[in-house]
C-alpha cells in the first residue's frame, strides 16, 4: 500500500514578498551587514538622527571649548592671552619654556604622580578588602556596621578637617607628603559600597566551590574575586587618581616648603605670584595648567574603553 501524495507546499505571500526583498532571516545570522539594518538606528527617521548628531556636537563643542581656550591662551604672548580667539594671532611656544624657569614644574609633577599612585592603589585595595568582607561573609550586625560606614559619607570634610590635622601633626608627619595618601589606607565609604554591589552580582557558587578544592579565604579574595572585578576596581582606581591628582584642599593645610608641593598647590602658588595681585603673567599660569590638564586627558584617554565598561557594569550589578 502506498502512501498518498502530498501537494507541494506553496510559499506563502508574506515569504515570497520577503524573499523577493532579501529579508532572509537565515542571512542576518551571517550577515553583520544586514544586521545593522535592522538595528533601531537604522528604522530612525533621518531628521531625528539628523537632530540627535547635531545635539551631540554641540554638548562636545560645549565641554571641550574650555580646554581648547585654556591651549589657544598658552600660544599667546602676555598681552593677547584674553583676546577671546581661538586661533593666535602671534603664535609663540616660549611659554612653554618659561614656565620650568619659574617653577619647580617636573618637582611637582614628580610629588603629585606619586602622591596619586599611592592614594589610588591604597584605597582601591583597601576598600575592595572591606567591601568583600561585607558581601561574602554572614556575620550578626553586617547590616548595621554597613549603614554605619554610608552613614561618614554624610559628614561634611570640614567636620574632620581639625581632627585630622591634629592626628597628623601628633605623628610628626605635618610638611610631608604622607597625610595626602596615608588615609586611603582605611579606605572610602563610596568605593566600599561600589564595590560591594559588585561583588553581590557575582555567583557565590564559584567561591564555594573554590573552597571545596581547598582554597582558604585570601586566595578566594585575591585570586577569584579580586580578577572577576576588574571593571569595578578600574572604576575606583580612575576616580580617585582624578581625586588625588586635583586635590588642593589638603596640599594647602600640610605642606609649608616648595619642594613638597603637589601640582594643585603649585598653581596656587603660581596664581599667587603671576596672577592677581602678582606680576599679571597669565601666560605662565595658563601654560602650567595646560601642562597639568594634559595627564588626566591622556589617562581617561587610554582606560576610556575599561572606565565605559565598568561603570556599565557596576550599574547592573547588586
Amino acid at each position: 500500500m502506498t502512501a498518498p501524495l502530498r501537494a507541494p507546499v506553496q510559499p506563502t505571500v508574506a515569504a515570497a514578498t520577503s524573499t523577493a526583498r532579501g529579508d532572509d532571516p537565515g542571512r542576518d545570522a551571517h550577515d553583520p551587514a544586514a544586521r545593522r539594518e535592522r538595528s533601531p538606528e537604522r528604522r530612525r527617521p533621518l531628521a531625528v538622527r539628523i537632530i540627535t548628531t547635531v545635539l551631540l556636537l554641540a554638548c562636545a563643542v560645549v565641554f571641550t571649548y574650555p580646554f581648547l581656550w585654556l591651549l589657544s591662551a598658552s600660544l599667546k604672548p602676555r598681552g593677547e592671552v584674553f583676546d577671546n580667539r581661538l586661533l593666535p594671532e602671534t603664535l609663540t611656544f616660549e611659554n612653554y619654556l618659561d614656565v620650568w624657569q619659574e617653577a619647580p614644574m617636573l618637582l611637582w609633577l614628580g610629588n603629585t604622580l606619586l602622591v596619586t599612585v599611592l592614594a589610588a592603589v591604597t584605597v582601591t585595595v583597601s576598600s575592595a578588602l572591606v567591601a568583600w568582607g561585607f558581601a561574602y561573609f554572614r556575620f550578626r550586625g553586617r547590616g548595621a556596621l554597613f549603614a554605619l560606614v554610608l552613614a561618614t559619607m554624610m559628614l561634611p570634610g570640614a567636620v574632620t578637617m581639625i581632627p585630622t590635622f591634629l592626628i597628623w601633626n601628633s605623628l610628626g608627619a605635618v610638611n610631608t607628603l604622607t597625610p595626602l595618601w596615608a588615609g586611603n589606607l582605611f579606605g572610602s565609604a563610596f568605593y566600599i559600597f561600589l564595590l560591594r554591589q559588585f561583588f553581590l552580582g557575582l555567583p557565590r557558587e564559584i567561591f564555594e566551590a573554590a573552597r571545596v578544592d581547598g582554597a582558604n579565604n585570601w586566595r578566594i579574595f585575591w585570586q577569584i574575586a579580586m580578577p572577576l572585578t576588574r571593571p569595578a576596581l578600574v572604576v575606583t582606581l580612575i576616580f580617585e587618581f582624578q581625586t588625588a591628582w586635583t586635590d588642593l584642599m589638603r596640599p594647602l593645610i600640610y605642606l609649608r616648603d616648595s619642594d613638597k608641593f603637589t601640582i594643585p598647590r603649585g598653581l596656587k602658588s603660581l596664581l599667587d605670584q603671576f596672577g592677581f595681585g602678582g606680576e599679571w603673567h597669565w601666560e605662565i599660569v595658563i601654560t602650567a595648567s595646560v601642562l597639568t590638564t594634559i595627564p588626566m586627558i591622556v589617562l581617561f584617554f587610554l582606560a576610556q574603553r575599561h572606565f565605559v565598561e565598568g561603570v556599565a557594569t557596576t550599574g547592573t550589578k547588586g
